[in-house]
């Protein structure tokens, strides 16, 4: 049971360059998509996040799309992939954040009292605060996993200027939440 013959037919003008094609398939599945990002996020904002980088992805991948199944199946297998990275880089965020406020905790002797996401949402404004190469370093080196050298590859730069940016957001970072009394 394949695609329908006016779905193979969007898909083969979206490969030949028609954008009004894929917007077709777009407009066509957007409502499950979003449903589906909507169930496996729980939140409306992050749902068209992730349903927007899902259509993004597919765009991509439309060449690997071989019509044994409906269009539909495939979009939404990679809409869940596309969800469950999503949870993934969420979860590897809140850990870093938990784990940030209880670094500065442990270091100022204070106890913690604020909900988990409370203090992620106060690691997430210090680190909204840090200048853009600092706040890059930090994100591809923490929340990204990269080692110096990946990261210094990917922004263009030194590892030691890494290294640098690193070592200068984690300091404003424990100043800031140490000096707000937020952790």
């Amino acid at each position: 049971m394949g695609a329908p013959d006016d779905e193979l037919k969007w898909i083969h003008a979206s490969l030949a360059g028609d954008a009004d094609a894929y917007a077709e398939l777009v407009r066509r599945y957007q409502k499950m998509i979003h449903a589906v990002a909507y169930r496996m996020t729980g939140s409306m904002e992050d749902s068209e996040d992730v349903a927007q980088e899902a259509f993004l992805r597919a765009y991509e991948r439309l060449d690997s799309f071989r019509a044994e199944a409906k269009f539909s199946t495939w979009l939404c297998r990679i809409a869940v992939n596309t969800c469950l990275n999503w949870r993934t880089r969420e979860s590897k965020r809140e850990n870093v954040h938990k784990k940030w406020a209880a670094d500065v905790f442990e270091e100022g002797g204070i106890a913690i009292e604020s909900a988990p996401d409370a203090v992620s949402a106060r690691v997430q404004a210090a680190l909204n605060r840090l200048p853009a190469k600092q706040r890059a370093a930090i994100i591809l080196t923490v929340y990204e996993g990269m080692n110096h050298a990946e990261a210094a590859h990917a922004s263009g730069c030194t590892e030691a200027t890494i290294s640098w940016r690193v070592f200068a957001a984690r300091n404003k970072l424990k100043r800031w939440l140490k000096a707000r009394g937020h952790v």
